[in-house]
């Protein structure tokens, strides 16, 4: 190399080293035109927290659309399985081979009319709410309300009502047709004409965000979970 050749060298790897991050800038943004991110989880999740989760996404890439699939911890893990769904949330007691994170903690608490007899207790047991009227929110799968009472080794003695939509439990609860058990971040700010108690046994689910192998995962998607996971949405104080 000549001495000309050896001073421009440098400027030569500098103009080499952009273009090549532009380049690779380029593909990512492609990448990620038109992507759809398919995405399985349950209605409280879908309520509580992906829209805001998909707003504060598509700010920062518009393009990228999102598809929904309802269902249940197990439902939802399967789609994973089976690659309908890029992403779901599950509890942990579900994910099996799946790879996941643990997004938050949720327990269960137990939900009476606001005449009942145990809402002079400070706190009730899952034998308690065994004896009574029982309103079971459909999990669509595993149960941890049934869990809860197995664990306890007991049964409900009159399972009265098996509802999926969970503020549907509430409504009738409110109108005396029977006790439940539902999650504390399903009932913040939607306990009015509720009596709220904690659960002696404090019966809980982990949930997570799983999918089947992350380096195999569309890019859209695995932004996607980056922003799940860098986000502070699931604090719950």
């Amino acid at each position: 190399m000549t001495s000309d050749g050896e001073n421009l060298y440098p400027f030569i790897q500098a103009i080499y080293a952009a273009e090549k991050n532009l380049s690779g800038k380029k593909k990512e943004i492609e990448g990620l035109e038109s992507s759809v991110v398919s995405i399985a989880a349950w209605s409280s999740v879908s309520r509580l927290y992906l829209p805001i989760l998909m707003k504060t996404f598509q700010e920062k890439y518009p393009s990228v659309e999102f598809k929904l699939l309802q269902g249940g911890y197990e439902v939802n893990a399967a789609a994973v399985r089976a690659r309908e769904a890029d992403l779901g949330f599950i509890s942990t007691d579900t994910a099996e081979d799946l790879e996941y994170d643990i997004l938050y903690e949720d327990e269960l608490l137990a939900v009476l009319p606001s005449n009942h007899p145990l809402a002079e207790k400070d706190i009730v047991s899952v034998k308690d709410l065994a004896k009574e009227p029982f309103i079971l929110m459909d999990e669509l799968g595993y149960s941890y309300p049934l869990a809860a009472f197995k664990d306890a080794g007991v049964q409900p003695r009159n399972l009265k009502l098996t509802v999926y939509d969970d503020y549907a439990v509430m409504e009738m609860v409110r109108q005396d047709l029977g006790v439940s058990m539902l999650y504390e971040r399903i009932l913040r700010g939607f306990d009015d004409g509720l009596i709220i108690r904690p659960i002696k046994e404090r019966p809980k689910r982990n949930v997570a965000i799983c999918w089947k192998d992350r380096k195999t995962l569309s890019l859209a998607a695995r932004k996607f979970l980056e922003h799940v996971e860098d986000s502070n949405i699931f604090v719950f104080n």
